[in-house]
C-alpha cells in the first residue's frame, strides 16, 4: 500500500493526527502469567516468604531478567522462571500477580486476553490444583473490575491451563482445565522444553480434551522442527500454534530474476495456511531464544512478514512481558520499524487474533466488530 503523505508516529503510520499505539484495541493470545510479573511485586512477594533474589531493587531485577532471557537459548530463557515461580506459590501471591497482570493488559490496550500458566508448578506451599486455578481467577476478576472502575477500560480474560510437557501429569491437568471451563478456563496448552518432548507423548490428555470438545493450543515450532508442528496438529488437534515459527521451513522461495520470485508451500505449511491455524508469534521472544536463527539475527529477519504476505493467520504476542521487557504495543512498534506496517496492518493482526480466540463464534464476531470500531474511531 502507498504510504505517501502519511506520518510515522510512535512506530505507526497514520493518515494524520497523533495515534498512540497503546490506545488501539488488541487481542493477546500468547501471554504467560509467570512471565509477566512486575519487578517490584517480585521483591515484595519474595520478602514476605523469604525467597532469595538475584537483585535487591526493582530496576536491577528487571535488568537481570532481560539480560538472562537474552542468552540465545530457550533452555536458559526458561531458567528465569525459577524466580517468578518462586513467588507464586501462595493464594495471596497468585491473586496479586493475576490482578496486576489484568491491569497491565488494560494499560496495553488489550480488550480480550487469554493468559496461560501451569498450575502444577504452583503447589510447593500447599495449594491444590483447583485452589490455584481459583486464586488466579479471583485475581483476574479483581483486575478487570479495577480497570473498569479506574479507567473505564472493558477487558475480558480467559485462562489457558498448561501442562508441562516434560512431566507426566498432562491428563490430570487436562481434566483440571475441563473441570474449570465454567470458571474462567477457556483452553489447554502444553509448555516447557519443546525438543525431545513432542505432543505425541500426551495422547491420553489430547484424546480426553477432544472427547470433551475442549480447545487446544500447543507450543510448537519454536525450538524444534516441523515434526513438532506436525505432532501438535495431528496428535494434539491444535487449533493454534504457540509460536509456530518453523512452519516457514516448509516454504521454498526461488528468485528467477530481480522481478520474479516463485514461492511454494510444502504440505504442512499449506495445511496450516488453508485451515487458518493461527500462529502465536512473539517477535522479541523469538529473537531472544533464537527461534529465528535459521533466517537471521535481527528482527527484520523474522519470517513474520513472509508468513503475513503469504496469507497465514499471523498474530502478535508478547510471550513473556517481563523477560522480553515488552508489551503488544512495543511489539507492534518494532514490527512497524522492521517491515513498514501501518494502522491497517495492525488491524489485520488484531482481527486475526480475534478470529483465533477460544470464544464462541458469536463472541468472536462481536469482538471483531468492536476492534474495527475502535480502529475507525482512533483513525478518524
Amino acid at each position: 500500500m502507498s504510504l505517501a503523505g502519511q506520518y510515522l508516529i510512535n512506530g505507526v503510520r497514520t493518515a494524520g493526527g497523533r495515534i498512540d499505539i497503546a490506545r488501539l484495541p488488541k487481542v493477546s493470545l500468547h501471554d504467560h502469567l509467570d512471565g509477566g510479573l512486575r519487578p517490584q511485586t517480585i521483591l515484595e512477594l519474595a520478602d514476605e516468604i523469604g525467597f532469595e533474589l538475584p537483585a535487591d531493587d526493582a530496576d536491577s531485577l528487571g535488568r537481570w531478567f532481560s539480560e538472562s532471557a537474552a542468552s540465545g537459548s530457550l533452555v536458559e530463557y526458561l531458567k528465569t522462571f525459577d524466580v517468578t515461580l518462586g513467588v507464586m506459590q501462595t493464594r495471596e501471591g497468585l491473586i496479586r500477580v493475576a490482578r496486576e497482570f489484568a491491569l497491565d493488559l488494560a494499560d496495553d490496550g488489550v480488550v480480550y486476553g487469554e493468559i496461560r500458566w501451569a498450575p502444577e508448578q504452583h503447589l510447593q506451599r500447599g495449594l491444590s490444583l483447583d485452589e490455584a486455578v481459583e486464586a488466579v481467577q479471583e485475581g483476574l476478576e479483581l483486575g478487570i473490575e479495577d480497570a473498569r472502575r479506574d479507567s473505564g477500560h472493558v477487558l475480558r480474560v480467559g485462562q489457558l491451563v498448561s501442562a508441562m510437557r516434560q512431566a507426566d501429569r498432562s491428563l490430570e491437568i487436562a481434566q483440571l482445565a475441563v473441570r474449570h471451563r465454567g470458571n474462567g478456563v477457556v483452553g489447554f496448552d502444553i509448555a516447557g522444553p519443546e525438543k525431545g518432548f513432542p505432543p505425541s507423548l500426551h495422547l491420553d490428555a489430547f484424546d480426553f480434551l477432544a472427547e470433551s470438545w475442549f480447545p487446544v493450543t500447543v507450543h510448537a515450532g519454536e525450538a524444534d522442527s516441523l515434526d513438532s508442528i506436525r505432532s501438535a496438529i495431528i496428535d494434539g488437534r491444535a487449533l493454534r500454534l504457540g509460536h509456530g515459527v518453523s512452519v516457514a521451513e516448509d516454504i521454498e522461495i526461488e528468485n528467477e530474476d530481480d522481478e520474479t520470485t516463485f514461492v511454494s508451500l510444502g504440505d504442512l505449511a499449506q495445511w496450516v495456511k488453508d485451515r487458518e491455524i493461527a500462529l502465536e508469534l512473539a517477535p522479541s521472544s523469538n529473537l531472544q531464544t533464537e527461534a529465528i536463527a535459521a533466517w537471521g539475527t535481527e528482527l527484520s529477519d523474522h519470517p513474520f512478514d513472509l508468513l503475513y504476505q503469504l496469507g497465514f493467520r499471523v498474530t502478535v504476542n508478547t510471550d513473556n512481558r517481563l523477560m522480553s521487557g515488552t508489551s503488544i504495543t512495543r511489539e507492534l512498534s518494532l514490527l512497524s520499524d522492521a517491515f513498514g506496517y501501518d494502522l491497517s496492518d495492525f488491524e489485520v493482526f488484531q482481527l486475526n487474533a480475534a478470529a483465533a480466540t477460544f470464544l464462541s463464534v458469536e463472541d468472536r464476531e462481536d469482538l471483531a466488530e468492536s476492534i474495527s470500531a475502535g480502529f475507525d474511531e482512533l483513525s478518524a
